[in-house]
């Protein structure tokens, strides 16, 4: 029997298979489910706008966020959440609303918020989804291919793929069931990271920055850039922006001393 808060998450949804597709999945790895996995709380709550507190209340209890986690690793938490959930498939009409309301200040991680949440509020979900496709998926493949093993190799499923799946086998990640995209793709490990911040994924301290160190540190930075500057790439071409900052942001926070 499915509990509450996956139950919610379909009925906000309009289903298991629409909510299948909003999180890029196939809809048997849904209909499986008794309760949301912790890995894809966050990815849910963007898409479905269903608080994380009631997709998983024992995850997400008011007091234990409060107490474990500080504001600094919620925002990074949020911020690759954001990344995550637009890396991964096109966003929906609901989703593209919550970004146009973005909050923003005068910083550049601030500012490539403000465009971004503009870019949303001038597009709509039938653009970004054609977007999405020339970018991502293309007839036969998309403008870029956002691996890892491609941007280190020029190859897919290289042994930088075989390195990552060794070291999140050592800290507890297992691959999720259902998941059609290899570990390596940029908005898994922007979920990872998410769960890692936000200690939602139970692992050893200082997992995230093992994580980034050998297995985004070397790339992505490369990749927000060319999405930043890709042909295709309108809305996306804000995300490319925010994502550089923020994992420049990332890269100085994780060369201080721990």
């Amino acid at each position: 029997m499915r509990d509450l808060g996956l139950s919610e998450a379909i009925r906000a949804a309009g289903g298991v298979t629409e909510l299948a597709r909003q999180i890029g999945i196939s809809q048997p790895s849904v209909s499986n489910w008794i309760r949301v996995p912790a890995e894809r709380v966050v990815s849910i709550e963007a898409a479905t706008g269903v608080d994380r507190a009631v997709l998983r209340p024992d995850l997400y209890s008011g007091k234990k966020m409060a107490g474990d986690i500080d504001e600094v690793d919620a925002a990074r938490a949020q911020e690759y959440a954001l990344l995550a959930a637009l890396l991964l498939r096109a966003p929906d009409a609901q989703l593209l609303s919550r970004i146009s309301q973005l909050r923003a200040d005068a910083s550049p991680l601030g500012l490539a918020h403000a465009a971004l949440a503009e870019a949303a509020e001038q597009t709509n979900a039938e653009r970004v989804e054609r977007e999405f496709f020339y970018l991502f998926i293309g007839m036969g493949r998309g403008e870029l291919l956002p691996y890892g093993s491609f941007y280190l190799t020029g190859f897919l499923h290289e042994r930088p793929l075989a390195r990552l799946r060794e070291d999140l086998a050592k800290i507890g990640i297992a691959r999720t069931e259902g998941v059609v995209e290899p570990e390596d793709h940029a908005g898994i490990l922007c979920e990872i990271m998410s769960g890692l911040a936000s200690r939602r994924l139970p692992a050893p301290p200082d997992s995230d920055r093992l994580i980034f160190d050998k297995h985004m540190g070397p790339w992505i930075r490369r990749f927000f850039t060319d999405l930043e500057n890709a042909q295709a790439a309108d809305f996306y071409r804000w995300l490319g922006a925010l994502g550089r900052i923020f994992t420049d942001i990332e890269t100085e926070a994780f060369e201080l001393p721990a």
